[in-house]
């Protein structure tokens, strides 16, 4: 994004967390299968891991740009895959000796919750991408790279959160559930924005600003971040993704009402990313 490191980092510190939480999401959902009653939402899940997964892998050749060009991200990378494929795998937080049928029961349908949780954030922020015309500036490549995501994410928002009230089963114990897993994943999505953006941020030789910023602390990293995204639209801020968790815990909330498939439908018709994998596949 021109004259905008700051928002750039963001961005950019993005493409290190989604491979591994992508891929995980699909290792997950993958495994909910044998679970799922119904044949339309399971027809639903497997088209979401296809999309899931070739997110994953776009977003991997970001990472290998970022190395070309002489930024570090390997520690950013160990600590997205401690979280996603060590205290989110199939051995809960990394622990061998709690396993039992009903216990990894419980822990599978955990994790589709978290998943319901961050996709909930994918799907308002994919729909504030839609909107805004901000990015139009930005590099074309990064800039389609995003709206194609974002776009399939408010397509699919609804997958993960039908998923989690299937296989939970009780009314009660689903609006709770998923109160309580989002009291942990806000402030975790948050914290992993600042981390990644901050990791690059501190490489940054062009910017002497950003690097003593990145330097100050992450809640100086938060208000200078508000304060950017505020004046430039270029990203949503704290204030709109708070704003999104607090629609979330109405017990009437429902992800259809989050954003406009069709909107996300015709962005897909136009982009060149869309067209670029449809021609691999074709190939």
């Amino acid at each position: 994004m021109p004259d905008d490191p700051l928002c750039s980092h963001i961005a950019n510190g993005i493409n290190m967390l989604l491979p591994a939480g992508e891929f995980w999401f699909c290792r997950v959902f993958n495994k909910t299968l044998p679970h799922i009653t119904d044949e339309k939402l399971k027809q639903e899940v497997i088209g979401f891991v296809r999309q899931e997964a070739a997110h994953a892998r776009a977003h991997e050749k970001v990472q290998d740009f970022l190395r070309e060009n002489g930024y570090d991200i390997q520690e950013p990378l160990n600590r997205a895959h401690l979280v996603f494929n060590i205290l989110l795998g199939d051995k809960p937080l990394g622990i061998p000796f709690l396993k039992g049928k009903k216990f990894e029961e419980y822990w599978l349908i955990f994790r589709v919750g978290v998943i319901a949780a961050i996709e909930h954030f994918t799907g308002t922020i994919g729909q504030w991408t839609l909107d805004s015309k901000s990015w139009d500036k930005a590099d074309p490549a990064m800039a389609d790279l995003f709206r194609w995501h974002l776009a399939e994410e408010v397509e699919h928002r609804c997958v993960a959160y039908d998923l989690f009230e299937h296989l939970l089963q009780q009314k009660l114990g689903f609006y709770v559930s998923r109160q309580i897993i989002m009291m942990g994943i806000f402030p975790l999505f948050i914290y992993f924005l600042v981390d990644f953006a901050r990791s690059l941020g501190q490489q940054d030789t062009e910017h002497q600003q950003i690097q003593k910023l990145m330097r100050r602390g992450f809640f100086a990293f938060i208000r200078e971040f508000e304060k950017t995204a505020t004046k430039t639209d270029h990203l949503p801020t704290i204030k709109y993704l708070w704003k999104a968790t607090l629609r979330w815990t109405s017990p009437k909330f429902n992800p259809i009402h989050e954003g406009d498939t069709e909107q996300a439908l015709a962005y897909m018709s136009r982009s060149p990313a869309v067209q670029y994998f449809e021609k691999t596949a074709l190939n």
